[in-house]
């Protein structure tokens, strides 16, 4: 059978006169297993492949997609997609991307590893038991483990267009996640622990499952807390999830369609120097690295806020044209089964030179927020209001002191933006997310309330 990348060939080689033609593949098995007091709870692997084709004719754009590779459905697929285009509203943004020999895709022959197919599906096994064991074996408080998850995946994904983009890579990844429970007097916590990589041998299983332990055992006890507005901040886990919220922001398409705070800020100082947000699509490190993006167009380091001031916007190939501007290589698939739209890749803050510990000891009397509930129902990228549910801990004379829990924090996006006093070294991707990545933050001034 013909390999992916020559099937994609073949679909584009079908293009009819005046007709642009894309066809992007995917081909990728993900393995899970979960444990669960000792034994196996559930273990699954499952390969999915397929091709999405977008045809493109008079600004008119159709897409389709087949999970059968067959000449047959590929060729029913195109027409399809044609079928669709003749039926849509002509858009002159509706374009493809075309190679740009001055911005080549970047050479990333470490995001896959050979060794990942020898890896035994036994090991596999082993490293969730182990993990769940780890962390059972923790002692009181705890009082059990929800989960326990080992999972990896590898990824094939290959692009042809009549414009000359054409390009194939692979890449594998690994990860642990655990939730453990603990208990006392009657109440109860839960917390996560987990670690990623290319490969199981680059996990660290006991350090997961301490992290856990450290994270559900320390909120043991906690109460609500006093009213105030105090210095806040944030663990790297809440960090990331804010950043979600704060990307829809600082998308076009967002700002296209009038739902950012951001749009016509461009050039606007929004907070301090040491405020420097950056998406990298290139970053080795990142969940979401790869050589380029949904389109084939090569992705790279993209500022949105630069020194404090806000730089530009995540682009994909439609919202570029229509501001007339390049693609900054953020075009973003669900699958073959979707056509490109706009997305982060890995997003994170520049990370400063303090640690954890010098910016408790900087915010001196406050509060630690190591969760938070509901932050996509209670946080706003339109308006910029937030006011979320948070548990944590007490800072006192800048160590952690008593937990918290039934809190709310409350505020909005640019007077986070402002009151941020600085970004921790400790910068960490997480698997989960959409590629954020998370360091501690010191945030001043903001609204801290009993539940």
């Amino acid at each position: 059978m013909k390999d992916l990348q020559q099937l994609l060939d073949g679909i584009v080689d079908r293009a009819g006169p005046g007709e642009h033609v894309e066809a992007y593949g995917v081909d990728e098995t993900d393995t899970t297993v979960k444990a669960y007091d000792g034994e196996v709870e559930a273990l699954s692997s499952a390969r999915t492949r397929g091709v999405g084709v977008r045809v493109i004719s008079g600004g008119r754009v159709g897409y389709a997609y087949t999970a059968d590779l067959g000449e047959a459905a590929l060729a029913e697929t195109l027409d399809e997609a044609r079928a669709n285009a003749s039926v849509s509203t002509p858009d002159e943004a509706n374009v493809l991307p075309r190679p740009d020999r001055d911005r080549p895709p970047a050479d990333m022959p470490g995001l896959y590893d050979p060794a990942f197919e020898e890896v035994p599906a036994q090991a596999k096994v082993d490293a969730a038991l182990a993990l769940e064991a780890a962390a059972r074996g923790a002692g009181p408080p705890v009082k059990g483990v929800d989960s326990a998850t080992y999972g990896d995946g590898v990824r094939t994904a290959a692009i042809a267009s009549t414009t000359g983009l054409r390009g194939s890579y692979t890449r594998c990844d690994a990860y642990v996640v655990v939730e453990v429970l603990a208990e006392a007097d009657g109440a109860s916590t839960s917390a996560y622990g987990l670690d990623m990589g290319r490969l199981l041998r680059d996990l660290d299983l006991e350090a997961a499952a301490a992290e856990a332990v450290l994270r559900a055992t320390r909120l043991l006890g906690g109460r609500k807390p006093a009213s105030a507005k105090v210095p806040i901040v944030f663990d790297p886990f809440v960090t990331a999830s804010f950043l979600g919220v704060l990307a829809g922001a600082l998308t076009a398409e967002s700002v296209q369609k009038g739902r950012s705070l951001f749009a016509g800020r461009v050039g606007e100082r929004v907070g301090g120097v040491h405020l420097t947000l950056v998406d990298d699509g290139s970053l080795m490190e990142g969940p979401a690295a790869a050589p380029w993006d949904g389109e084939g167009v090569a992705t790279g380091r993209t500022p949105l806020i630069e020194d404090g001031v806000i730089s530009g916007w995540l682009h994909n190939s439609y919202t570029a044209a229509k501001d007339g501007t390049a693609s900054t290589g953020n075009a973003s698939r669900a699958g073959f089964k979707s056509p490109p739209g706009v997305a982060p890749t890995n997003l994170f803050l520049a990370p400063g030179d303090e640690d954890q510990q010098a910016l408790l000891a900087r915010a001196g009397t406050g509060f630690y927020c190591q969760q938070v509930m509901g932050i996509h129902s209670g946080a706003n990228p339109i308006s910029g209001d937030f006011s979320v549910g948070a548990a944590g801990l007490m800072i006192r004379d800048g160590q952690l002191a008593e937990p918290v829990r039934e809190a709310v924090i409350a505020g909005t996006i640019p007077e986070m933006l402002t009151g941020l006093g600085a970004v921790g070294s400790d910068l960490r991707f997480l698997p989960f997310g959409g590629g954020m990545g998370g360091a501690t933050l010191l945030i001043e001034g903001m609204t801290l309330a009993g539940g």
